[in-house]
C-alpha cells in the first residue's frame, strides 16, 4: 500500500526481527494513520537529499520494541517515527545536521552514530534535535559530532 510518492505501507512496517523472531507487527488503522504523516514528512527529507533513503526501522508494535529494548515511551509504537540512512547524502551525522539545519518540521531528531532516527507529530512539532549519549545511555541536546 503506497502511502505517498516514494513511501510504502510494507517498507515502514518491515522488520526482520519480528519475522525470524515470530513477533506481530500490524498495525492499527490509527497506526496506519500515522504512518501516512510519516511517509508524506519523509518526502521533505529525501527532497532534502535529492534521492532516497533507506528505512531501517519504523513502526514496531509494543512486543517487538520491547524486543530490540526501544525507549519505553518510543514514538516507534505510534508509528510516528523511523530510522534511516542515506548514504549517497554523507554519515549519520552530516544528515542529521543537514536536517537539523533545514525548515523540515520534525518533531524529534536523533543522530545514533549509524543511523538517524526522525519523528513527526500532525501538529506542533518540537524540533527537538538529540545525540544519543553512548555513555550515559541518555540523550544530549543538539547534534553533537
Amino acid at each position: 500500500m503506497k502511502l505517498s510518492d516514494h513511501f510504502t505501507l510494507e517498507e515502514l512496517v518491515h522488520s526482520q526481527d519480528a519475522e525470524r523472531h515470530n513477533i506481530d507487527n500490524t498495525p492499527s488503522a490509527a497506526i496506519i494513520e500515522n504512518l501516512g504523516v510519516v511517509a508524506r514528512s519523509l518526502e521533505t527529507v529525501r527532497a532534502l537529499f535529492d534521492g532516497p533513503i533507506i528505512i531501517t526501522s519504523g513502526y514496531r508494535s509494543p512486543a517487538l520494541n520491547a524486543f530490540v529494548h526501544g525507549a519505553a515511551n518510543s514514538q516507534h509504537m505510534e508509528g510516528l517515527a523511523a530510522d534511516f540512512i542515506c548514504p549517497q547524502a554523507g554519515t549519520p551525522a552530516e544528515i542529521c545536521q543537514r536536517i537539523e539545519n533545514s525548515g523540515i518540521g520534525f518533531d524529534q531528531l536523533i543522530y545514533e552514530y549509524t543511523w538517524c532516527h526522525i519523528s513527526f507529530v500532525a501538529t506542533a512539532p518540537r524540533r527537538m534535535a538529540l545525540t544519543l549519549n553512548r555513555a550515559t545511555h541518555g540523550y544530549d541536546v543538539g547534534i553533537i559530532v
